[in-house]
């Protein structure tokens, strides 16, 4: 058993899909100097993504995708036939080495897990790239890469847990039917990109709340962040202490655990909810206040979409606890669905 690790890269700083694009915002780097500044990322934790080759991306993407990115990258010119240029995914300088940099950060964490161990790798979980085009932000699929490299190491039983605000369509696609890969997902109902249904099993390898009886092997876990009450591209009112919450008990089930980002696009809630999983999973105690030299760092921040930020959103990491009703929608959703494994197991 390894102790966790944190991987990031050089690229993420200063790299932007665009002045107008919700990922105009840093989120990498500000989760990085957050946890440096907290004394919670030694550089014997850190490690940096490499950038992942061609050859090894194709074990999901079809070659002339590939292609397609990286001349997309040396020309800076669109080709709408893999869907590159568009509004959601515009072409910027590091439009092939930034996804593949994040697909690397995902290789090297299924090997550092390889005899047991915990791994975060915030650049990740772009969930929704697919084989032949970029989709929803995401040019190359991360989640994807990683566990098919853990399949490749002879795992036998990977649980993959999605607790982004958005459906994951392209995991979805990769593994629909699998018997090795149980996906899991929680998403907000009719929300881009409108897959993920309740009765929509990937034929058979998806389910959205149930965790599986059965140890697995490996536990993926994509951390978006963009589900808390802050974010402007969901509707869903949960605190960071779900994804804190999140982490804590999927630690214990399997001898690996690897966890990426996501979806996020509040600059403040991003880098919070990321440095309390961080904090998580290096057995770290998080603060009711951030020092001067931590709560400066989410001051300097800027974000020309919205209007600043409350004081707390600058001054602590972890929300207040938010409690409410659990909607109607919700409990018919949670008792269909163990109805559906009280049939499966019997």
């Amino acid at each position: 058993m390894t102790d966790p690790i944190f991987i990031g890269a050089r690229i993420y700083r200063g790299s932007s899909y665009g002045p107008h694009h919700p990922l105009s915002i840093p989120r990498v780097p500000t989760v990085t100097d957050l946890c440096r500044s907290l004394g919670w990322l030694p550089d014997t934790r850190y490690r940096t993504s490499p950038c992942a080759k061609p050859a090894a991306l194709t074990g999901f993407h079809t070659t002339a995708y590939i292609d397609a990115l990286q001349r997309a990258e040396a020309t800076q010119a669109a080709d709408p036939a893999f869907e590159l240029g568009t509004l959601s995914n515009p072409v910027f300088p590091e439009v092939y080495r930034r996804p593949a940099t994040a697909a690397g950060g995902g290789l090297l964490a299924a090997e550092h897990v390889r005899n047991g161990g915990v791994a975060f790798n915030p650049g990740g979980g772009t969930h929704h790239g697919l084989p032949d085009r970029a989709n929803g932000f995401c040019y190359i699929n991360e989640p994807v890469l990683t566990i098919r490299r853990l399949l490749s190491m002879g795992l036998t039983r990977i649980a993959y847990v999605d607790i982004d605000a958005h459906h994951c369509d392209g995991v979805a696609v990769a593994f629909h039917g699998s018997d090795a890969v149980q996906m899991i997902s929680v998403h907000e109902d009719r929300r881009w990109p409108f897959t993920g249904a309740l009765d929509d099993d990937a034929g058979g390898a998806a389910i959205n709340i149930p965790v599986p009886r059965q140890a697995p092997d490996a536990i993926y876990l994509q951390c978006g962040a963009d589900a808390v009450t802050e974010d402007p591209l969901s509707r869903l009112t949960l605190s960071n202490r779900c994804h804190v919450a999140a982490v804590r008990a999927l630690r214990p089930l399997s001898p690996r655990l690897i966890v990426s980002g996501g979806g996020g696009y509040n600059p403040w809630s991003v880098g919070r909810a990321w440095s309390c999983i961080w904090a998580t999973l290096a057995g770290q105690e998080i603060p009711d206040r951030l020092p001067d030299t931590a709560s400066g760092i989410l001051r300097d921040l800027t974000w020309a979409r919205k209007a600043q930020p409350t004081e707390a959103l600058m001054t602590t990491l972890l929300d207040p606890p938010r409690p409410g009703p659990i909607s109607d929608q919700v409990r018919a959703a949670v008792n269909t669905l163990k109805a559906r494994s009280s049939v499966i197991g019997g």
